[in-house]
């Protein structure tokens, strides 16, 4: 049965890998609605693409996706956001939304629990997760926390800082010095961002220390698939700092590192939140503490989380038969072995610094999940994109923004 549609607001890495998982399971194309033209969906033959340059305006947004339900008529269309935005106009505008749109049911209060950081870390310093020493400062303060450099600068609304554009702008700020920190702070102030600025200790430990984990909550806010994965590299510029660039699930070379505890943490923590959907749980491994730290959960599927595809989990079908089937989930706990790498070769030989698990993604190699590349497009326009894409990392490490 393919009796619905698939809708994708969003067009970058995460929304392309949404669409390849559709077109791989379904062999039909899901549409994506993005705001301006990029890379990883330009030129693309498994979707189908509009362009809506005010559809970060939520009036625009709802009448976005309404249009196109309205266009499918009664069939019902599985409605995908790609990031926290879109996440928030759904959850918030869920009685405008046309009556075929199928999506999981978020509420409100728990959604922005989590995409507001502030909330998430005050809300659930007490809880099951163990989170990094944390400060808030408002914006116009410049009284800075007593914590060791160096340390951690990241806005607490990151939904409107997202809307910024401002030279110098980071993801996350790592700062050495307390006139970094003032001059980190003036910066933010100067553009316009109106809302608390979080300082946090810096977890020490190169790129090996970061840990992803993956979970599907079902309509009935139990927690259906878990992955948990060692990030051996993450991405350099000041946009995609935080973002896996490498990671092999079921793997780890902390032999100490307690991962199952860690699993049934998370599980139980998404599920007494009453959590539906997707959510993506970034983490660093304390060697000290022999612990992990939960640095943000992302209220979404990730940028890197189309490898749960490749360990039978395919995010897309995972949706429909929860949402549009009503079928009964089986349990999934994915512990097979899979690598991920958005960067080629050479730069996993040159830049991951834990040489084991550097050995073995080489290993690996000839069998590697590419996110962003599969024979199904065909499109020699995307081909050459993709390609340049990859030449561009070298620069991109070379300059490195981040190193850890």
């Amino acid at each position: 049965m393919n009796d619905f549609n698939v809708l994708i607001v969003g067009n970058d890495a995460n929304a392309y890998y949404m669409g390849r998982c559709c077109f791989e399971k379904y062999h039909k194309k899901a549409h994506l609605i993005g705001k301006k033209k990029m890379a990883f969906t330009k030129y693309s033959d498994i979707l189908t693409i509009e362009y809506e340059e005010n559809l970060w305006q939520e009036k625009q947004f709802i009448n976005s996706v309404n249009n196109y339900a309205n266009k499918v008529c009664k069939e019902k269309v599985l409605l995908i956001s790609t990031n926290e935005t879109y996440s928030e106009f759904i959850s918030k505008n869920q009685d405008k939304l046309a009556s075929n749109l199928v999506y999981p049911h978020q509420n409100y209060s728990v959604l922005t629990s989590l995409t507001n950081k502030e909330k998430f870390y005050k809300l659930y310093y007490n809880s099951l997760l163990d989170f990094p020493k944390t400060y808030y400062l408002d914006i116009n303060s410049f009284d800075l926390p007593p914590l060791k450099y160096p340390l951690i600068i990241k806005p607490a609304n990151v939904i409107s800082y997202n809307h910024l554009d401002f030279n110098g702008k980071n993801k996350i700020y790592k700062v050495e010095t307390p006139k970094e920190a003032h001059e980190t702070i003036a910066k933010i102030q100067k553009s316009g961002y109106k809302d608390k600025l979080i300082f946090q200790e810096y977890i020490k430990g190169d790129d090996s220390h970061l840990f992803d984990s993956v979970v599907y909550v079902d309509k009935n806010h139990h927690v259906k698939v878990i992955s948990f994965a060692q990030i051996g590299l993450q991405e350099r510029t000041k946009e995609m700092v935080g973002n896996a660039a490498t990671l092999i699930n079921g793997y780890s070379t902390f032999k100490e590192a307690p991962i199952k505890e860690m699993k049934q943490k998370i599980i139980n923590f998404m599920e007494n939140i009453n959590y539906t959907g997707f959510a993506e749980i970034d983490m660093k491994y304390d060697e000290e503490k022999q612990k992990f730290i939960v640095l943000e959960i992302n209220a979404r599927q990730g940028r890197c989380s189309y490898y749960l595809t490749k360990l039978d989990a395919n995010l897309v079908e995972t949706l429909v038969d929860d949402l549009i089937y009503q079928k009964e989930l089986p349990k999934k706990d994915l512990e097979k072995k899979v690598l991920l790498s958005f960067v080629p070769k050479n730069i996993v030989k040159k830049y991951i610094t834990n040489k084991e698990f550097q050995n073995e993604a080489l290993k690996m190699w000839k069998k590697r999940i590419r996110p962003m590349e599969t024979l199904d497009d065909k499109n020699f326009y995307r081909f050459l994109l993709m390609r340049k894409r990859l030449h561009n990392y070298r620069k991109e490490y070379k300059r490195a923004y981040w190193n850890g």
